[in-house]
């Protein structure tokens, strides 16, 4: 089978690599413009666009597929590039772009899309780390026909996958990208057999995994420690969980629960105890022993070696707003 792979990311590349492995010809890969990263700030290619450039596979960076949108030079071209592979279907790993009916109407086995959550639940943009924030027990990998809505097609394949209790998005995100990619082989291989029997999404349980911002990495103290955690892990490594001390930002990447009876005099977020071990801050239920921790611009750092370039002592709160600048006295 000839096959069309549009992905962008790590996850994305590791399903094109397996595809490669097992053999199917890539003729064309779809992926985003190369972006500013780095300190430099230097245009990078996406993983995906690295792994096709390393096996000599074309490939088409289109800033946007409708052909009535704002770029309709580009979607005008990587349509001329999509007929002329001839591919008998289209992959599609976290790509980034919406798909037009036009595109997914081209292969003659449509296009398939590996999502990293058990539809319906976690359809959306960031179905790992919602799953790890909501306290699932459980993910895993769904093979969807695509259609026009989000995250909706019909299933061909899943498979289960445990999250455990220290997982973190990204070793999530590693696991899942490797039984996404053998699920991918797996589900064109029972395809070109006529093996594939497309299964509905039910009505019940959808719920959606919607894009993380920035702005949600701020912890909450007066939320359970159990809460928290789940938070630490959620966002790590992006955007990472934070908190303030005065005007300090303060990323938290690793700790330890405790159990702990919260009375009048303690605050959500005062720091109980420090010692090499981590730094014992108050949650409204029980209390977190930070473990690992980051200034802004630094490095994740043991709470040992954290505490030799930042003072922090019992009696502290994190998260507390700053207190506001004096005001100018005002003439009488």
């Amino acid at each position: 089978m000839k096959i069309i792979f549009a992905g962008t990311p790590e996850f994305a590349r590791i399903a094109l690599q397996r595809l490669l492995n097992a053999g199917f010809t890539v003729p064309l890969v779809l992926t985003q413009p190369d972006r500013p990263a780095g300190r430099g700030m230097k245009l990078q290619a996406s993983p995906v666009k690295q792994c096709a450039l390393e096996h000599g596979i074309a490939v088409a960076q289109p800033r946007s597929l409708r052909l009535d949108g704002k770029f309709p030079e580009d979607a005008a071209a990587a349509r001329a590039a999509l007929l002329a592979a001839q591919a008998d279907a289209m992959v599609v790993a976290a790509y980034g772009l919406i798909l037009p009916q036009w595109v997914l109407d081209l292969p003659a086995k449509g296009c398939l899309n590996i999502h990293a959550s058990l539809l319906p639940r976690w359809r959306g943009a960031a179905p790992i780390h919602r799953a790890i924030q909501a306290g699932d027990t459980q993910t895993g990998v769904t093979i969807m026909q695509m259609d026009a809505g989000l995250d909706t097609g019909a299933m061909l394949l899943t498979d289960k996958l445990p999250i455990g209790p220290r997982d973190t998005t990204a070793s999530l995100h590693d696991q899942l990208a490797e039984l996404g990619g053998r699920l991918i082989v797996e589900a064109l291989e029972l395809a070109a057999c006529g093996g594939l029997h497309p299964v509905a999404q039910p009505a019940q349980g959808v719920t959606y995994a919607h894009k993380i911002e920035k702005s949600e990495s701020a912890v909450d103290w007066s939320l359970p420690a159990q809460v928290i955690g789940r938070h630490i892990r959620a966002f790590d490594p992006f955007p990472g969980a934070s908190t303030t001390l005065g005007a300090e930002t303060i990323k938290l990447w690793d700790y330890e629960i405790h159990s702990f009876q919260r009375t009048t005099d303690e605050r959500c977020g005062e720091i109980l105890s420090i010692d090499n071990t981590g730094v014992l801050v108050a949650c409204g239920e029980n209390a977190l022993r930070l473990t690992t921790l980051q200034r802004a611009g630094g490095k994740r750092l043991p709470a040992s070696e954290f505490l030799r370039g930042f003072v922090l002592q019992p009696g502290m709160v994190l998260g507390a707003a700053p207190p506001a600048p004096p005001t100018a006295p005002t003439d009488p």
